[in-house]
């Protein structure tokens, strides 16, 4: 049973600070978007009550992370629990700049805002939080693609790292990933972000398909989503312009069963989030991952039942925010 009662009736948006930053990126020309949300009493700043999260291959971090259901988003239930809680936006994603190559038609450049791009637009996220709040390090989430990025990046600058929370991280895959439909690849797609509906529906049985996204919240989340494209035809369209750079690195990287970094690498403690019925990582996929993570302090695996790839925006989502609630919380002292 999750240890953390709260329910969106009982939220209060009054307690709860929201500031927004743009930080310069190491390209001259591209600022990152940075969202932070805080209690309002909350003054004394602690590495290990401070998150950083960053998105997957698709969404930006407010689309995933910040759209308020029921009045409460994921990162509103963080803070409010206690937390100061940033997330950036990488290039080309939200409201960080837009690269050149994605002001243009697609099929003029290739692939473009790889994951090592990914990597370093989040390294410089943490080191804007860490000089913003005094730390040393910071406790970082991410989930999809988003987990390649934050994992990388944990395996290299352990010292930066408090406790690491993935869902559904990215690892190597001996059949198709659905989020590559094959064929070339221009330097961004154009993703309906309606139809979206379907195809998240599709992935739970047809028993659940009901009750999986309330009523409402999918119309509400396709609207923040849209509203940060910064194209108006695309927008009036209901289209939403996604980088391919992380689907090429599936080819390259996923697929071709080279790993993009070794997950033995973390040493930080690690909670893997996992939902039942998630076909862009399968369980068998999440359980390799798992017992990759031979360095770190130590980990735990959290399976979610009834519950997709997108399971922070279902029916079942407090379990998975309490759950990483509850493991950035609980008491760790490094050996």
């Amino acid at each position: 049973m999750p240890r953390n009662k709260l329910t969106s009736r009982e939220f209060d948006t009054n307690e709860i600070l929201f500031e927004e930053h743009y930080i310069e990126s190491d390209t001259a020309g591209i600022k990152l978007y940075v969202r932070n949300k805080r209690r309002k009493g909350h003054k004394v700043f602690l590495a290990e009550k401070t998150i950083v999260m960053v998105h997957g291959a698709t969404f930006s971090s407010g689309s995933l992370y910040d759209v308020p259901f029921n009045g409460m988003s994921f990162l509103d239930f963080l803070a409010y629990q206690g937390f100061d809680v940033f997330a950036v936006d990488v290039r080309g994603y939200g409201r960080s700049s837009r690269p050149a190559e994605m002001l243009v038609e697609p099929d003029l450049n290739p692939p473009h805002v790889a994951t090592d791009t990914g990597v370093r637009d989040f390294a410089t996220a943490v080191d804007f939080v860490l000089r913003f709040r005094d730390l040393k390090a910071v406790n970082i989430f991410a989930m999809s693609w988003g987990g390649t990025v934050a994992g990388a990046y944990a395996a290299s600058n352990g010292d930066k790292v408090v406790k690491l929370a993935l869902l559904a991280p990215q690892w190597l895959s001996d059949v198709p990933i659905p989020i590559d439909q094959g064929g070339p690849l221009d330097s961004y797609r154009l993703v309906p972000v309606h139809a979206a509906l379907n195809r998240w529906l599709g992935t739970a049985p047809e028993y659940a398909r009901e009750r999986l996204v309330p009523e409402g919240w999918f119309d509400l989340w396709a609207q923040y989503t849209l509203a940060e494209e910064t194209s108006k035809v695309d927008r009036q369209l209901g289209k939403l312009r996604a980088t391919n750079g992380p689907i090429q690195d599936i080819r390259t990287y996923w697929r071709a069963q080279n790993p993009y970094y070794q997950p033995g690498g973390i040493r930080s403690p690690v909670l893997l989030l996992h939902g039942e019925w998630d076909i862009d990582v399968p369980l068998d996929l999440a359980q390799s991952y798992f017992r990759r993570l031979t360095g770190a302090a130590y980990r735990r695996w959290v399976e979610i039942g009834e519950a997709t790839h997108l399971a922070l925006m279902e029916s079942n989502r407090m379990q998975v925010y309490s759950e990483i609630a509850s493991f950035f919380a609980e008491s760790f002292e490094p050996e």
